[in-house]
């Protein structure tokens, strides 16, 4: 199947698991092992819940425009992928544990069904270095105050295009010559997430211990931070609010105890970044981007 229809197929499965009436194929299994009452309620109404997490993230191509001062070109295509960390002492450490990609979610249940929550996923995005894109747009350093980003954009124009003028013209991502972009602390995604809870199994003797089918929606913005380079200005900019995001998730809850489960879920999601920093100068130099993404997560949480 081609990578390109999987965003339409992932969210037409959960979206038909989230609005149906999916739930009651499932509660014929669990009917007669004991009275609803009686049984250890997997997720219960008014009940919260904490959750944390690592994950691996993928990205389809991107086009990335930038605008400023003498430039207003497109990158076509660009290629990216994401930076998790070795397992190391960070994944324990208290003090490090923001530094790989990780998920958190604090939560509430409405009903047995559906939970609201808002969390944080800390993704990573890096565009490979030395890749050849397409570059369409102008570029024009005869403006330019800046004499070190002049000087590139001199450069580049005598490599590449002598007029400035770029028609589709592949060129080189140099992270010294022409450009270095990665959103490494990080792709962060704030989000407020829509769930749904199915059950699939629940012990009949020890009640709390059950599996669930996770699914569910998202929305919310985008807070980077750009570590960016282009002809030559730059640096690892601060995290401003720079768009917002759109997602969709289907997963596996394993309840152990009473207070503690795991979760492996599969997430699609859609990005646009309206305000990304490139150099120096972040009130007249700027990107936009969009960007698909596709996520596993792990994580173990606590109701409480």
């Amino acid at each position: 199947m081609p990578l390109s229809t999987w965003p339409k197929l992932g969210l037409t499965i959960i979206f038909s698991l989230l609005f149906s009436g999916f739930s009651s194929l499932f509660a014929q299994k669990t009917e007669g092992l004991q009275p609803l009452k009686a049984r250890f309620q997997l997720q219960q109404k008014g009940r919260f819940y904490f959750s944390w997490g690592y994950n691996r993230s993928w990205y389809n191509k991107s086009d990335i425009h930038f605008t400023g001062s003498g430039h207003d070109f497109v990158l076509s295509d660009v290629v990216a992928a994401d930076r998790q960390s070795k397992l190391s002492a960070e994944y324990f450490n208290p003090g490090l544990l923001t530094i790989p990609q990780f998920n958190c979610r604090i939560g509430y249940f409405l009903n047995r069904r559906y939970s609201l929550s808002i969390g944080w996923d800390h993704m990573k995005y890096v565009a490979r270095d030395f890749q050849t894109v397409k570059l369409s747009g102008r570029i024009d350093p005869s403006g330019i105050t800046d004499g070190g980003i002049k000087e590139k954009m001199e450069q580049f124009n005598l490599k590449y295009a002598a007029s400035g003028n770029y028609d589709q013209v592949p060129v080189v991502m140099d992270p010294d010559e022409f450009l270095h972009l990665e959103h490494t602390d990080g792709l962060n995604y704030a989000s407020l997430d829509l769930d749904r809870y199915d059950p699939l199994w629940q012990n009949a003797k020890h009640s709390a211990q059950g599996i669930s089918l996770v699914s569910g929606v998202s929305a919310g913005m985008v807070v980077p931070r750009t570590d960016a380079h282009l002809f030559g200005s730059g640096k690892n900019h601060y995290w401003n609010v720079a768009g917002w995001g759109v997602g969709a998730k289907l997963g596996l809850q394993i309840s152990i105890f009473k207070h503690f489960y795991l979760q492996s879920d599969f997430k699609y999601g859609y990005l646009d970044l309206l305000n990304i920093h490139t150099t120096d100068h972040p009130k007249v130099d700027k990107a936009q981007q969009h960007i698909v993404f596709y996520q596993w997560n792990g994580s173990f949480g606590f109701r409480f």
